[in-house]
């Protein structure tokens, strides 16, 4: 029986989202130096010289049916960041998109509203998923404002939800797009980049 996801390779104006894969390590490594990223101690960046081990890992949930990305910025050629599609249900037609980031130098531009377009498309058109999660720690003010700003609607708070490696609880906020959503969610992800939002 075939997979309910597979490997893919998503194609927009401003992005590409590869199939993640040990070759984009030096490249992601650089990326995570454009603001220091995994000094943002509200969520799970790694360090340079982690980024090996950060692939492997994501590699490692693709035999769960988890398919993490590699986001290329056409423009410049370069591999500005990763997300993923995870905690794939296939049963019930629901996944997440999430472990997104990116360089410092594409965050708020439009790199995140292409990319979900690009994610949130795939799901729903080709999948035909009935929702899509996507969650961020309480105090990552600017992603919930960026989930929000998508069209997703705030499910809840799972309170002490996580814990991290230095013992610090994390609530999560959890926001979903339903397939009967995602006609307005992409027409307001089109109206964004073709600038007529900020």
């Amino acid at each position: 029986m075939a997979r309910w996801i597979s490997p893919v390779t998503l194609a927009g104006e401003h992005v590409v989202l590869e199939p993640l894969c040990l070759e984009h390590a030096q490249e992601l490594a650089e990326a995570t130096v454009d603001g220091e990223l995994w000094r943002l101690w509200y969520t799970a960046v790694p360090a340079p010289d982690g980024m090996r081990d950060y692939i492997d890992a994501a590699l490692k949930g693709r035999e769960r049916g988890d398919m993490p990305f590699a986001v290329r910025h056409r423009a410049s050629g370069k591999v500005i960041g990763s997300t993923r599609f995870f905690r794939v249900d296939e049963h019930n037609g629901r996944l997440e998109l999430g472990h997104t980031w990116y360089a410092r130098r594409c965050q708020r531009s439009a790199v995140n509203s292409e990319c979900k377009l690009l994610l949130l498309g795939h799901a729903f058109d080709t999948l035909n998923a009935i929702a899509v999660e996507l969650r961020t720690h309480w105090h990552s003010h600017a992603s919930r404002t960026a989930i929000a700003r998508l069209g997703a609607k705030q499910d809840g708070v799972l309170r002490h939800h996580t814990r991290s490696a230095d013992g610090v609880y994390r609530d999560t906020v959890v926001f979903s797009v339903l397939e009967q959503e995602w006609p307005a969610v992409r027409q307001n992800l089109r109206y964004r980049l073709a600038g007529n939002a900020p």
